[in-house]
């Protein structure tokens, strides 16, 4: 079938229509509420109570992995990469922990309103990408890759393996990439569907790991919406 699913094929849906649109789609819902589909909580966010989330999520997910994330250096001397900012949300929490902080998202209006978000982080830099790879991004060696409630969004497995091959010839040998899928296979998904993402099994996930170069170290969540994984570069 090729380098895409075979099931978006069988619908007629083309790896082209496909992306443009995840583009669409999410320009789409940056404007009518960007903060909303971001972090679905409430529709009516203040600039403190949203980006407070985003300081629990680094918190809860970033801080407390730190000797996994560091490898013995200082936060402060890490250059990491975040894939699916959305408006910033999490990457002004980053960029106040680590040295420098590369983000990237599919929405061009998402991109707009994080870099609006993230003006008084000059360690922070932003990029619209096309939704299935990391030309756009400097080729820096990264010391850390991340992603949070993003590939639970993508409909096509093959979509998200590009982003993680991508992410492997970004890091530095050894480094982490930790990143959530969607972990629940009993949640129909459908190739045009931007919203609900297609499902990773345990086995699934390590065989991705394998061909894309990384050793699959931990993983929690299995079966859940949540399925976080730790991929270190080989």
């Amino acid at each position: 079938m090729g380098e895409w699913d075979s099931l978006a094929d069988m619908c007629k849906i083309s790896p082209e229509e496909q992306l443009q649109k995840m583009r669409d789609d999410w320009d789409q819902r940056a404007r009518e509420n960007a903060r909303y589909y971001v972090c679905t909580v409430t529709a009516e966010w203040t600039d403190e109570e949203f980006f407070a989330t985003g300081e629990r999520s680094v918190a809860e997910d970033i801080r407390t992995d730190l000797a996994n994330i560091c490898q013995g250096k200082l936060p402060g001397e890490l250059r990491v990469l975040e894939i699916g900012c959305g408006v910033g949300r999490m990457t002004r929490a980053l960029a106040d922990l680590f040295g420098e902080v590369h983000a990237v998202d599919v929405s061009g209006e998402m991109v707009r309103q994080a870099a609006l978000a993230l003006r008084d982080r000059p360690n922070a830099f932003v990029y619209q990408n096309n939704g299935k790879d990391l030309t756009v991004v400097p080729a820096l060696p990264f010391d850390f890759a991340f992603s949070s409630i993003v590939f639970q969004h993508i409909p096509s497995r093959e979509i998200i393996e590009s982003y993680v091959r991508e992410v492997h010839r970004l890091l530095r040998p050894g480094a982490l990439f930790k990143f959530q899928v969607q972990g629940d296979s009993t949640m129909e998904t459908k190739p045009d569907d931007t919203w609900l993402g297609v499902a990773f099994s345990e086995r699934q996930a390590e065989e991705m790991a394998y061909r894309c170069g990384f050793d699959p170290r931990y993983r929690w969540g299995v079966g859940q919406q949540y399925f976080w994984l730790w991929f270190f570069k080989r």
